[in-house]
């Protein structure tokens, strides 16, 4: 991507499969995506934290992020219309006041590391690869969030309630930059004293606010710099949603004897090629 132009022809031609026509394009989003959201059901990771390396294969790094929060914001919409009642809602307050204005700036530096060339280039195949600057960044993330997720003390561990505006802090700047937020939330509510279902219910809704913060910031800024998710990039978006979606609903029947541990591994292992790739400039 070369400037705001190389992002938009990014979104516009695809990443990988552009050669092989549409039908191709889909049906590979479809079931990237399905699997992804069909191994989250196991998995101890958020729906977002799944589904960013999937969509990071078709689309240059912003977009990807973006596409997964739109999925992501879906999910918890539904979440949160069942269990808004149950949700602690000072505790929404405490995180939600600092994640919104966290959310819009770290979606606002996604796009604008997303606004510039290549950092480096080096040839092969014919060809020139290179990360630009959000794909370096989301890249790294990936790895270190990957090499996290196996690690039994980063699983277990939980911060005072007298932080919970840090969390806040956190979970909504790094859920507009990369759309991890699930993680860094659960480790501040875990010591908020909560019931599960009220842990759950306030989790959904601290995500919703997260979402619909950088989603509106993504919009704007791709509006402003020419990037539009339709036609047949917001198809591909919508068939991702629709697969991820059907993935889950078939994980209940056909994945039930896959263990978590078994789950976790191969989940942050896509993360961390994914992530190197994007290191390196292969895709995104």
């Amino acid at each position: 991507m070369n400037g705001t132009n190389g992002v938009a022809d990014g979104a516009i031609a695809g990443v990988a499969f552009t050669g092989h026509g549409w039908a191709m394009d889909f049906a590979v989003i479809a079931l990237v995506a399905a699997l992804a959201s069909a191994l989250t059901l196991y998995s101890g990771f958020g729906l977002g934290t799944m589904l960013l390396p999937a969509f990071s294969l078709f689309f240059p790094a912003p977009i990807a992020v973006a596409a997964t929060g739109a999925v992501h914001l879906l999910n918890n919409l539904f979440k949160g219309s069942l269990l808004w009642r149950r949700a602690d809602w000072p505790t929404v307050l405490r995180f939600a006041v600092p994640a919104i204005p966290a959310a819009i700036a770290g979606a606002w530096l996604l796009a604008l590391l997303g606004d510039t060339p290549r950092l480096f280039a080096w040839p092969a195949f014919g060809r020139q690869f290179g990360p630009t600057g959000a794909g370096l960044t989301i890249g790294l993330l990936l790895i270190l969030f990957a090499a996290l997720e196996l690690q039994t003390w980063f699983q277990r561990l939980a911060a005072p309630p007298r932080l919970m505006w840090l969390g806040g802090l956190l979970t909504g700047f790094f859920g507009g930059l990369t759309g991890h937020q699930g993680a860094l939330r659960s480790m501040f509510l875990l010591r908020a004293s909560l019931p599960a279902d009220r842990l759950v219910a306030t989790g959904a809704m601290i995500a919703i606010l997260v979402d619909l913060a950088r989603l509106s910031t993504y919009a704007a800024t791709f509006t402003a710099s020419g990037v539009m998710l339709a036609g047949r990039q917001g198809a591909l978006v919508l068939v991702g949603t629709l697969a991820a979606f059907a993935g889950a609903h078939a994980a209940t029947r056909h994945l039930d004897k896959l263990t978590i541990g078994a789950v976790r591994s191969a989940v942050a292992a896509l993360m961390f090629v994914i992530g190197a790739a994007m290191v390196a400039g292969l895709i995104g």
